[in-house]
């Protein structure tokens, strides 16, 4: 069995063994296709994708893209009292010993500064499933089998399912309010969170999850952080489900304020009539997206490569036409027309020489994805890494 047992009355499945050797194939190209029971493949070079079709002997096969997949048969039909027939998923870090190129996981959870993700999924009718995004810990920095912990974000309910346990309450995270389900699985605890209607894309805070399930003491900060998963569990159908894009990052870009400390002095910010001065001997800019057909993320590092320290910083730069952002984590972000300015936020505002500061934003497109050509530094252009 490829993963641990997510039904209400599955305890029996158990008995069909936790070892299982894995499909692995090259890197993925657009077109991907995996039909293998547990075939995985990377992307990015820095995501697993894999099929883990664990709960049925019937076909599944997936279309692995270059920012995610979609499922294109699901042949399982699963009792909707018990377990889905597979959890076809992408994900950061370590499942079963599959483990992502160059991850940092597993890392304890008093060690993690920030943990942020984005999604966006396509969601069919006439389905039973959830789209369901994983967070999974465990006691010791665990790379195989099943770990002790599993939090559960149901982004999409569809038919006659429920999550694992019973109903708790209800608790607001990241901003929204969810029900909060508790319970087991004869493998291991699980917590989830369940919303009250669909979410097709969101950019926000893993830790905010983290820190509640902390707070209602089923972790501790000892505990390590294993991987970042986002799929579906099919119980019937579920051709045409799809996740157009994921991206995971712990202790890196994509830094979301609310979760990270200021520093002990705060910045002295910028003068609201001029500028603050460029840097002195020059910056960088490094410019990763994760783009799909309407829209995409961007993860921006400013590196200061100037003999002294920024105070203050104001990232300019021109959007091709048909971009429009959206959300935005680690700075201010405003657009007229198709002009961008991105401006420090109260704890980062300061970057030190030789160091860098790291943004991000979510942003609609139209037409053929094309990056920004330029960006100024508080005026002064910027190479482009």
């Amino acid at each position: 069995m490829k993963r641990p047992i997510r039904a209400i009355a599955a305890a029996a499945l158990l008995l069909a063994g936790t070892a299982t050797a894995f499909v692995v194939n090259s890197a993925a190209n657009a077109a991907t296709e995996i039909c293998q029971q547990y075939g995985s493949t990377t992307i990015q070079n820095r995501y697993v994708v894999q099929n883990n079709r664990w709960g049925t002997s019937a076909e599944q096969c997936i279309n692995v893209t270059d920012t995610g997949f979609s499922i294109t048969r699901q042949q399982g039909v699963g009792n909707t009292s018990g377990a889905p027939v597979s959890y076809p998923s992408v994900f950061l870090g370590c499942h079963y010993t599959n483990c992502s190129p160059g991850t940092n996981l597993p890392i304890q959870v008093s060690a993690i500064n920030n943990a942020t993700s984005s999604i966006d999924y396509t969601f069919v009718n006439g389905a039973t499933y959830n789209a369901s995004y994983d967070i999974w810990l465990d006691p010791s920095p665990k790379r195989d089998g099943v770990n002790q912990m599993e939090i559960m974000i149901w982004f999409n309910r569809q038919g006659n399912i429920q999550p694992i346990g019973s109903p708790v309450g209800s608790a607001t995270v990241g901003g929204r309010t969810w029900e909060v389900w508790q319970g087991s699985n004869g493998a291991n605890n699980v917590i989830s969170y369940l919303a009250p209607s669909a979410i097709t894309s969101w950019n926000f805070s893993v830790l905010d999850f983290i820190n509640d399930i902390r707070n209602r003491g089923a972790i501790t900060n000892s505990w390590y952080l294993t991987s970042i998963q986002a799929g579906f569990e099919p119980w019937i159908g579920g051709a045409g489900l799809a996740v157009n894009s994921f991206s995971a990052a712990v202790n890196g870009p994509g830094t979301n304020p609310t979760t990270v400390p200021p520093t002990t002095a705060s910045p002295t910010p910028p003068s609201t009539t001029s500028p603050p001065p460029g840097p002195a001997g020059g910056c960088t800019i490094t410019y990763d997206t994760n783009a799909w057909n309407s829209g995409f993320t961007a993860n921006v590092t400013v590196r200061n490569t100037g003999s002294t320290a920024i105070n203050g910083w104001d990232l300019g730069f021109t959007l091709p036409a048909g971009q429009r952002v959206g959300n935005s984590w680690n700075a201010t972000v405003t657009q007229t027309g198709q002009t961008v300015s991105a401006k420090n936020i109260a704890w980062n505002g300061v970057i030190a020489a030789g160091g860098t500061a790291a943004f991000g934003f979510q942003a609609s497109s139209t037409g053929a994805f094309a990056e920004p050509g330029a960006f100024t530094l508080n005026g002064t252009a910027c190479a482009v890494a």
